[in-house]
């Protein structure tokens, strides 16, 4: 049936076509200044930094267009490989320890019965810590002289002291460490939401059918709450490729043995270090690609999982 015209309409119609319309410009008039700013604080400074890594700069400013040839120097670059390495431990180490303990922590939460909230602002405080200042916190206790935290313990023990931070097979992890510290209380909470969330009905089942805890877990609470696993982990997938200002602090940019030394590390030393802006650019488009191309993974084998039947 043909769309009847606007002399057609009722009176009635006519004032919710005209309410449906302002409603659409009043969530536009909200939604413009976030969008103004997020494209002026991420999306003008990637472009930005696309067009200067085709070129030769002096300071910010472009001066001769080279092609690729920024990318090539970047890649024969001794410390690149080194960070690219690196930044793929951090997401490593991320998986195995951050990724994992907030599942725990939420899993304890939700078996509290008693100082329930007492517990839920205790598990997310350190999340109310700003970063820089944690690194910081940490730094002093990962303090690698006798005057450090932990090794004033061990020495008070009659124990050796441990290099920490000084030692490039534990600088990683101790970084690792301090970013879940301060991240997993936040993540838990995400979690135990998800797990308030599943039918109760399920466990009732599951106990009269004689299901211990962990079968439960594994049978039940996990499969139940595999969308918010699948979010938070293609989320700090792209929050760990973009480690900074932990091993910023912490080892100071990235140790004489560059042991912790990150891409997005990489590019502000290149930027602010050395003054190859376009050489900074180049590294920064690289991890942008990087990370675009784990999410297209991510997307392409949560399409696939979904088409086999999955709960994803």
């Amino acid at each position: 049936m043909p769309r009847r015209g606007e002399a057609f309409l009722t009176s009635e119609e006519k004032r919710r076509r005209r309410g449906a319309i302002l409603r659409q410009f009043a969530g536009w008039g909200v939604m413009a200044p976030g969008v103004l700013l997020f494209s002026f604080f991420v999306w003008v400074p990637l472009l930005m930094n696309i067009y200067l890594s085709f070129f030769s700069t002096k300071g910010f400013r472009a001066e001769e267009f080279v092609g690729l040839g920024t990318y090539q120097e970047l890649f024969e670059h001794p410390d690149f490989l080194t960070a690219f390495g690196n930044t793929f431990t951090y997401l490593g180490w991320s998986l195995l320890i951050g990724f994992i303990l907030p599942i725990i922590i939420g899993l304890l939460l939700s078996e509290v019965i008693h100082c329930r909230a007492l517990f839920r602002i205790g598990i997310y405080l350190p999340a109310a810590i700003a970063g820089l200042t944690a690194s910081i916190l940490f730094t002093y206790l990962f303090d690698p002289s006798s005057a450090g935290f932990l090794n004033t313990i061990l020495e008070g023990l009659g124990m050796e002291p441990i290099l920490w931070l000084d030692d490039p097979n534990l600088v990683i992890p101790l970084i690792v460490v301090t970013m879940t510290w301060r991240g997993a209380g936040s993540t838990a909470l995400i979690y135990l939401s998800a797990f308030a969330g599943i039918d109760r009905s399920y466990y009732e089942a599951a106990q009269i059918d004689g299901a211990g805890v962990w079968s439960r877990i594994v049978h039940i609470t996990l499969p139940q709450i595999v969308p918010s696993m699948t979010t938070l982990f293609v989320l700090q997938v792209i929050s760990v490729m973009q480690v900074f200002y932990e091993p910023f602090v912490m080892t100071n940019g990235g140790g004489g043995d560059r042991s912790s030394l990150s891409l997005l590390l990489l590019a502000y030393n290149f930027g602010f270090r050395d003054g190859r802006v376009d050489l900074s650019s180049a590294c920064t488009v690289v991890l942008f690609l990087i990370i675009l191309a784990l999410s297209a993974v991510y997307y392409l084998a949560v399409r696939l999982l979904k088409k086999r039947g999955y709960r994803v």
